[in-house]
């Protein structure tokens, strides 16, 4: 009896050993996760830092979870248009109208896709997005839908590919993936980890590209498995040229290029394609003003958010303050003015030359925003001015007595 009690001691002994090990495991585990996400981040919180080759990018919920939507004739039609109020959607819901476009448009038929690899690609999208305050995924759903609804408008079904709309869908699908919600010029200015690996040339877009083509590289999310390396490495080069297109610094020289082809188009000439490629996508990433009213100006909203929490950082770190971004000096109307004025209008009245019927359904909507927003403005400054009398008249009371 000593004997059995000395081993069943010496087994509780051994097993407490066994489990202070394993907690030992796991806390080495999250404190080597911890100091190398400081140590490879620098200031950006990026999700992908490669330090053994590929990252694995999985979705948390698997295809089962993702319950499959029947869309109303009603939102099938609405699809179709930038009238669409993308603001009444869940996210498994905007999964399956994604889904529904990739149908639609016969992408799954073209490239051969698996329609289960086309549920786990988008879940994946889905979790690549961050839940900042503008660069979110109901933001990589209305500039896909705009792109949906643009296809359809200006009948490019009938005048391009199906690899150029697959193009197109896909880019905007992908355009933001894993935006930490901090410009290039926060990036620049604060030598983040992203700015030093892409030497200070669109480090978000170049981010958004790469993130996109390490879901793609994972066999159970990629799309375009079933198509020949060749199809492949061109649809590669084209999204990572439309998504370069959209960083806003190259706004200007893309306009030129478009102006300079709008006379002659050609949609059998490749490269008017690609320049009508990567002005459709900057068209659709900053197309909330097209939409009506009260699904358009919550997105200003979003917006401003994100840039005060950028400003507000800026500051902190002593780093240039972007004057459209300061919540000091910013105000709501004085934001779109300017925007829709010098950048909005005049880009879309050039697309509206190669296709017309756009004017009614998104130029003038966007005339329409830009009255909403002058008399806001109006009302901003009348408001300011009576504030200022108030304070004289205060100040001069005060000096009275």
């Amino acid at each position: 009896m000593e004997r059995l009690t000395m081993l069943e001691r010496r087994m509780e002994l051994e097993g407490m050993k066994v489990i202070e090990i394993d907690k030992c495991k796991n806390d080495l585990k999250k404190l080597r996760d911890e100091v190398e996400k400081k140590t490879n981040r620098l200031n950006c919180p990026c999700k992908y830092f490669c330090t053994e080759g590929m990252i694995k990018v999985n979705p948390r919920r698997d295809v089962p979870t993702y319950p499959k939507y029947t869309l109303s004739s009603e939102t099938i039609e609405a699809l179709k248009k930038p009238t669409f109020d993308v603001w009444h959607w869940e996210y498994n819901e905007m999964l399956s109208c994604l889904e529904f476009m990739y149908h639609d448009l016969g992408l799954v038929r073209e490239f051969n896709m698996n329609p289960i690899t086309l549920k786990r690609w988008l879940l994946s999208i889905q979790e690549n997005y961050r839940t900042n305050p503008f660069h979110n995924f109901r933001h990589c759903f209305c500039v896909t839908q705009m792109m949906y609804g643009m296809i359809h408008l200006c009948n490019l079904q009938g005048q391009v590919t199906p690899t150029v709309l697959g193009i197109l869908m896909t880019s905007a699908v992908c355009h933001d993936l894993d935006h930490p919600g901090y410009n290039n010029t926060y990036q620049i200015n604060a030598h983040t980890e992203l700015a030093i690996r892409y030497n200070d040339l669109s480090p978000l877009e170049n981010h958004h590209c790469a993130v996109a083509f390490q879901i793609l590289a994972q066999p159970e999310s990629n799309i375009f498995s079933n198509i020949s390396p060749e199809l492949f490495r061109e649809i590669r080069q084209s999204i990572i040229g439309l998504i370069l297109a959209t960083d806003m610094a190259r706004h200007g020289d893309i306009l030129e290029s478009f102006k300079e082809v709008i006379p002659n188009f050609n949609f059998g000439e490749e490269e008017h394609i690609k320049t009508l490629q990567m002005v459709l996508i900057k068209c659709c990433d900053i197309s909330n003003e097209v939409r009506p009213t009260k699904v358009a100006e919550p997105w200003v909203d979003c917006l401003l958010e994100e840039y005060f929490m950028q400003s507000d950082r800026e500051k902190s770190e002593g780093l240039p303050v972007t004057p459209f971004m300061d919540r000091d000096k910013v105000t709501k109307p004085k934001a779109q003015i300017g925007f829709i004025k010098f950048v909005l209008i005049p880009m879309f009245e050039i697309v509206m030359k190669l296709f017309p019927q756009i004017e009614e359904i998104m130029v003038q909507p966007l005339r329409d925003a830009m009255d909403h927003y002058e008399e806001l403005m109006q009302m901003e400054d009348a408001m300011a001015e009576v504030q200022k009398g108030k304070t004289e008249m205060m100040s001069s009371g005060g000096k009275l007595k």
